[in-house]
């Protein structure tokens, strides 16, 4: 479960940008999209959803795109490049693209995650020197990193790495460590790289491979970052797959029929001596069975739906943290509010999963869908060009900009009283067009 999420001059956001999925106080109705969680004798709780609204280029998607760098960067273990062409976010390969381009001197990227897992409550978070905007051959340098487990510090790396207790991850370990602590401390503040995250690499080979495991686990399967949806394309893989074989799965054909299809079924089909299957729209008669590849014969929609659906079930199955760039591109607003309501149903999402999309969709500024503190807002400085972030329930409840649960959000948004839109009018432009055609002729 995702609690927190910070980041620092990334790209547009100059300025430390907190996302939160903790509930704030006093936010009345819809108890129900509000998850707990227990370690020890201390209760947690976080938000079963959010959904974020702002104007083209406000960095909505710079939020998604901030998370998957982080989880990107972690994973890899290193603050090097990475010659991957086939991430759509290319920042998180490119790390000289992170910096805020406005940036005249050099100022340091900062990711944070705050995150419950296993009965664990993991804060983990690390600052680099990257350089400015596109310097790529800027000498990079971790300049602090930090772990707490259960509100304890485990390490905290500045000019020095100093350690706190063990006694919170004491059965995760690595074997004998009691005998080795001062030789593993020793080694470890004598051995580190400026471009290696410490947990990844020391922490996990001396101190706890199992705890690195956790929270890479965690970060690789459960903090499920889609950025740029419409390039998604789900991969089907099967164990021991045959030859010209049809594999048709119930639960993803009952949600595609309940969607919408245009064909009996869908079924991925297995092609050559490839483990990876493509899906095809199936069509049976009683003459004979036929399959038409369904990038072919199927609605966009549908395509994008079949390949979000396997990730809302996997999300809701394990406890996942599902975050969305357009989630609802392409899928009808019914579709998106019976899967909203999935996610806040207590009896359905038994394992506290959560899903974060943005959206320009004002359906969804609804009070009886989400609460306040569900609905975020990103906004641009026209004249800096940085971002912003807040939530409806930073108005508060009271005085004249206080929102109320009763409120027409949708209307007063359009109105501009949440800030976060843009007033567009074209008319100008083609008023300009047209005169100059005029005087041409």
């Amino acid at each position: 479960m995702l609690l927190e999420f910070k980041t620092k001059n990334y790209k547009s956001f100059k300025e430390e940008l907190v996302f939160s999925m903790i509930p704030a106080p006093k936010q009345k109705g819809l108890d129900y999209s509000v998850q707990h969680s227990k370690i020890g004798k201390r209760a947690y709780k976080g938000l079963c959803s959010a959904v974020i609204y702002g104007p083209n280029a406000s960095g909505k998607t710079n939020i998604i795109g901030a998370m998957d760098t982080f989880k990107t960067i972690v994973l890899r273990g290193n603050i090097r490049n990475l010659d991957d062409k086939n991430t759509p976010n290319a920042a998180a390969n490119t790390l000289e693209l992170i910096p805020n381009n406005s940036n005249i001197e050099q100022s340091p990227v900062a990711f944070s995650v705050k995150f419950i897992d296993n009965n664990f409550l993991i804060e983990y978070s690390f600052e680099v020197n990257l350089g400015k905007f596109l310097e790529a051959d800027f000498p990079r340098k971790i300049i602090s990193e930090s772990l707490i487990v259960n509100d304890k510090v485990v390490f905290v790396r500045n000019k020095d790495l100093e350690f706190g207790t063990f006694d919170t991850i004491d059965n995760l370990l690595v074997n004998a460590f009691d005998q080795n602590e001062k030789g593993a401390i020793s080694l470890a503040k004598s051995n580190l790289n400026d471009e290696e995250l410490f947990l990844m690499n020391g922490f996990k080979t001396m101190f706890s491979a199992k705890l690195t495991l956790l929270i890479s686990n965690w970060l690789d399967n459960k903090f499920m970052v889609i950025y740029r949806a419409d390039s998604l394309h789900l991969i089907r893989k099967f164990s021991d797959p045959q030859k010209k074989s049809v594999y048709i799965e119930k639960t993803m054909n009952e949600a595609a029929n309940y969607f919408g299809i245009t064909s009996n079924a869908l079924g991925y089909v297995i092609e050559g001596d490839e483990a990876e299957a493509k899906l095809y729209s199936l069509f049976n008669d009683a003459e004979k069975s036929t399959a038409i590849s369904a990038e072919i014969f199927e609605s966009y929609g549908t395509i994008r739906f079949v390949n979000m659906f396997p990730l809302v079930v996997n999300a809701l199955l394990n406890g996942g943290t599902l975050i969305v760039d357009e989630f609802d591109a392409s899928i009808h607003p019914m579709a998106l509010m019976s899967i909203i309501n999935v996610f806040h149903n207590d009896e359905i999402n038994i394992h506290n999963a959560q899903l974060i999309f943005n959206t320009h969709n004002p359906i969804f500024l609804n009070a009886n869908l989400f609460r306040r503190d569900e609905i975020k807002f990103v906004e641009r400085d026209d004249d800096t060009h940085y971002s912003i972030h807040y939530s409806l329930s930073d108005f508060g409840t009271t005085g004249r900009n206080g929102v109320r649960k009763n409120e027409d959000y949708l209307k007063n948004y359009f109105i501009s009283r949440y800030g976060a839109i843009k007033d567009i009018d074209f008319a100008p432009i083609f008023e300009s067009l047209f005169d100059d055609k005029k005087e041409e002729q």
